[in-house]
């Protein structure tokens, strides 16, 4: 291991914040020593539980996430926040207000805050937000927060990221119909009703545990915690319903297995993005998508031939651009 490479790590390891927001930002930019310094990193530390907060766009997440550090702050838990931003399709940048919302934590040195956007990817999470993660680990993060882009229906990959997924959702999200359409039954770990003070929170909490009737049975059942995070009100009974989630899952079978599934997935994510990356650079596929492109233009391919074209040129040992 190079000098230049064991000093940063080695500076984090130490909890040096400085040093932990330059790496974030080699990982984020995939700059090529950030490989390395995520290798120099990884395993020194225990990994923090990382806890997930999703739902609807204005259901009071960062609101949420803020008043939960202040939970954590107060028992004594270094914490660790990655807040994701949705990425413009049109400028490529990104309103990182979550900084804004948790500027009270700013002062405070065992709290770090990362916003970060999601640059086209799918789901609900930026493609770095797991070494993100590990670097908070190797930071010395007790606890891990995971904000997602309030997309709705596509960011049901925070449950591949975290240990335990919390769904927020206000009496305004909608029937229980479409509660269920959107998928966030499935993963909710936790179910957090915020804004229990606005009308039709009785309503909404009857839809939620008519929905979870759907749900398998067996396994962890989530319970539905009442929140009101502008006051700070039922944070303690939602960290209850966490740490009674982590419990469950710490069991010998039970952790080994999700322990197994989440190392696959990730391994798999670090795959497919590294093929892409060596296919984008190396291998011409932005010349390709261009000819793809000026060929469904013209009327003489559709969308679907161009992909599959594309896909087998991807898969075709040895095959250049040309």
């Amino acid at each position: 291991m190079s000098a230049a490479i064991a000093s940063p790590a080695d500076e984090i390891l130490r909890g040096d914040s400085r040093a932990l927001a330059r790496a974030m930002t080699l990982v984020e930019n995939g700059a090529p020593e950030a490989e390395a310094l995520l290798d120099a990193v990884f395993g020194k530390r225990a990994p923090a539980p990382r806890i997930g907060f999703t739902g609807p766009p204005g259901a009071g997440k960062s609101t949420l996430v803020a008043e939960y550090v202040r939970l954590l702050r107060a028992d004594g838990v270094r914490v660790g926040v990655v807040a994701v931003d949705p990425t413009s399709p049109f400028t490529g940048g990104a309103i990182l207000g979550d900084r804004v919302r948790m500027s009270e934590h700013a002062t405070d040195a065992n709290v770090f805050i990362r916003s970060m956007a999601t640059r086209g990817s799918l789901g609900g999470l930026a493609a770095r937000t797991a070494e993100l993660c590990e670097l908070l680990d190797a930071w010395g993060s007790g606890r891990t927060l995971v904000e997602t882009v309030g997309v709705g229906q596509s960011e049901l990959d925070v449950a591949e990221a975290a240990d335990t997924t919390v769904v927020v959702l206000t009496p305004e999200s909608g029937d229980a119909i479409q509660t269920l359409k959107a998928g966030l039954m499935e993963i909710a770990d936790v179910l957090v009703l915020n804004k229990a003070d606005h009308a039709g929170a009785d309503q909404m909490d009857a839809a939620l545990r008519s929905s979870l009737a759907f749900r398998p049975q067996g396994g962890f059942r989530p319970p539905i915690v009442r929140t009101i995070a502008t006051q700070g009100t039922g944070i303690r009974e939602m960290h209850d319903a966490v740490e009674a989630h982590r419990a469950w899952a710490a069991e010998p079978a039970i952790a080994e297995s999700r322990r197994r599934e989440k190392t696959r997935a990730r391994i798999r994510s670090a795959v497919r993005e590294g093929i892409l990356d060596e296919w984008l650079l190396a291998r011409g596929l932005e010349q390709l998508l261009d000819r793809a492109t000026e060929s469904v233009l013209a009327g003489t391919m559709s969308p679907y031939r161009a992909a599959n074209d594309l896909i087998e040129r991807m898969t075709r040992n040895g095959e250049r651009a040309n």
